[in-house]
């Protein structure tokens, strides 16, 4: 039986009993007009439950406190909250590992009622495909991967073109021509965004090369400054980092050197060692996926949002930046919005001379899906692992 029949039977059998309470009484009361029955019939309508809320959930690889990747995809949760009231109840749980623990993680949301649940990490990429094949009718959307199932999709953002910029700007601004890069994993994702900076720092600066330090983390503070004090003692006198704190900025500022924010403004974390912040916004991405799941609209793909959906972008370059630069640099932008200019365009050599993509060739997406090499100016050679 329906909750609304079950509903309109207790109203029923309450106007019954309150027919036979009336009757018993000592005073004679006239009888109910046929109309009389319509309040019960009204009650039941009005007892009806409300639509439930969609229930949505964020699995996050670091403290949501990081200042970095973890902090940008709260933001992005709140905005949801924001955008939908309640409509939508959100939950979230961090410091995930990718690992086993992820796939319990995701089985426990799921089997709480979350319709729709977002994995924000690379390394969640198979937990997240395993999962949703005992979970049909979930909706999963996996951060920076590529694998897809009929109830997984994946979003992206352009990273790389804000390590362009930042190449540009750390170009201009070293004095030893020597830059650092610290790096999470050896995964394309990483390394479009080494590349794309060494690239941009020799589009000001021919001279300008790039050495690399692998933490095998994206979250451990006291590592990332370790690898950053590294660079900094071989020479480097600018970092840039694809990791999730701000540590490496923090690490800069201590020694006087440059650096820059990385996935959120940390402009106020180290104010004179700061020469940028690469941000990425998601709130436009999840209030996209939480309306198609409400309005039943959603599909499995692969999106990648870049400068020209405003997803991702450098901000609150400083004042120490020469103007000549800052020019170029809004060109850049403009033309990254308007899909004139594009990071990865040949001719590239990777580090050994080998040719990896011919003049006047722009790269398509499964290019930069398998980027696996350093290209020239980049010192040293690819780990192997994750």
């Amino acid at each position: 039986m329906s909750q609304i029949n079950k509903r309109a039977l207790l109203g029923l059998t309450a106007a019954a009993a309150l027919a036979a309470l009336v009757g018993c009484g000592k005073k004679e009361e006239p009888a109910a007009a046929p109309a009389a029955a319509a309040p019960a019939a009204a009650a039941s309508v009005a007892a009806a439950p409300a639509a439930e809320p969609l229930k949505a959930a964020w699995v996050y690889i670091g403290p949501v406190g990081d200042a970095g990747w973890t902090f940008a995809h709260d933001q992005g949760r709140k905005a949801v909250e924001a955008e939908f009231g309640d409509k939508v109840k959100t939950t979230f749980v961090e410091k995930v590992p990718e690992s086993a623990d992820a796939e319990r993680v995701l089985r426990d949301l799921a089997s709480q009622g979350n319709k729709l649940i977002f994995t924000t990490s690379f390394g969640y990429m198979e937990p997240t495909i395993k999962v949703a094949q005992e979970f049909p009718d979930v909706k999963f959307m996996h951060a920076t991967g590529y694998k897809l199932a009929p109830n997984v999709g994946v979003y992206d953002a352009s990273f790389y073109q804000d390590a362009y910029i930042s190449g540009m700007i750390a170009g201009a601004m070293t004095k030893t021509n020597t830059l650092g890069f610290v790096g999470s994993f050896p995964i394309p994702e990483v390394l479009r965004n080494i590349n794309a900076f060494a690239l941009g720092a020799q589009a000001i600066n021919p001279k300008a090369k790039v050495k690399v330090v692998w933490v095998s983390t994206w979250f451990d503070p006291p590592k990332e400054a370790e690898a950053a004090q590294s660079l900094i003692n071989a020479g480097a006198d600018v970092l840039l980092q694809n990791t999730d704190s701000s540590a490496v900025l923090q690490t800069a500022e201590k020694a006087g050197k440059y650096a820059f924010g990385w996935d959120s403004d940390m402009s106020a974390v180290a104010p004179k060692a700061h020469l940028a912040s690469n941000v990425v916004h998601w709130g436009p991405a999840y209030k996209k996926y939480v309306k198609e799941v409400m309005d039943n609209t959603w599909k499995s793909e692969r999106i990648v949002w870049g400068a020209k959906e405003g997803v991702n972008e450098v901000v609150k370059i400083a004042d120490v930046v020469p103007e000549e630069v800052k020019k170029k640099i809004d060109e850049v932008k403009a033309a990254l919005k308007d899909g004139s200019f594009d990071v990865f365009k040949g001719p590239i050599a990777d580090n050994t001379g080998k040719e990896r993509l011919p003049k006047d060739t722009t790269a398509d997406q499964a290019w930069k899906d398998k980027i696996d090499f350093y290209v020239a100016g980049v010192e040293g050679k690819i780990p192997s692992g994750k």
